[in-house]
């Protein structure tokens, strides 16, 4: 079993920026990849990014790359979603997820433990 917590999401102007955490903890959980994804009020869940479990393979939404950055420190378990140039179209619950294997996933359907979200506002 792998536990999630996500943290730092708030309430930003547009143009502003968070960073996003996501803390995993159990057995397995330095060597699961992990992926971030959102979900705005009436829409499905999106990819936003993923990293492998060491960190050195990274993907990325194309429309959000160059905006949005995902890093990992597997000494403390935690990986980080730097959100830059936040636009109001970014308002959503940003979720993380952890899948066992050593690659990255794009699908929701491809991860096996969800964190319970934070909400990310981008007020105009």
């Amino acid at each position: 079993q792998v536990q999630l917590v996500e943290s730092g999401g708030g309430l930003v102007q547009a143009g502003g920026s968070l960073r996003l955490a996501c803390a995993a903890s159990g057995r397995t959980a330095s060597r699961c990849s992990i992926g971030w994804f959102r979900q705005a009020p009436g829409k499905e869940r999106e990819f936003v990014a993923a990293t492998s479990y060491s960190g050195s393979i990274t993907d990325y939404a194309d429309e959000l790359m160059g905006r949005f950055s995902i890093s990992r420190d597997n000494a403390k378990n935690t990986v980080y979603l730097q959100l830059n140039g936040l636009k109001p179209d970014d308002t959503a619950v940003y979720y993380c997820a952890a899948a066992e294997v050593g690659y990255v996933v794009r699908r929701t359907y491809g991860y096996d433990y969800w964190g319970q979200g934070t909400q990310v506002t981008v007020s105009s």
